[in-house]
């Protein structure tokens, strides 16, 4: 059996420094969702528009 005379050897070392890695390196952030708030009100103003085109378009022919 050989023995290990390494004076740095720390068990702990390595996991201390994977912790230490994980401490400074979080995952990134998912980026932001879209909001859908105006993407349903520009739909709904399309809709209206067409409306009002189509009831002028019927009340004066």
């Amino acid at each position: 059996m050989t023995q290990n005379n390494d004076p740095n050897l720390d068990p702990a070392g390595t996991t201390q420094h994977f912790r230490r890695f994980v401490d400074d390196n979080p995952e990134p952030e998912e980026a932001p969702r879209r909001p859908i708030l105006p993407l349903v009100l520009a739909g709904l103003g399309l809709v209206l528009a067409i409306g009002v085109v189509v009831a002028l378009i019927m009340a004066f022919s």
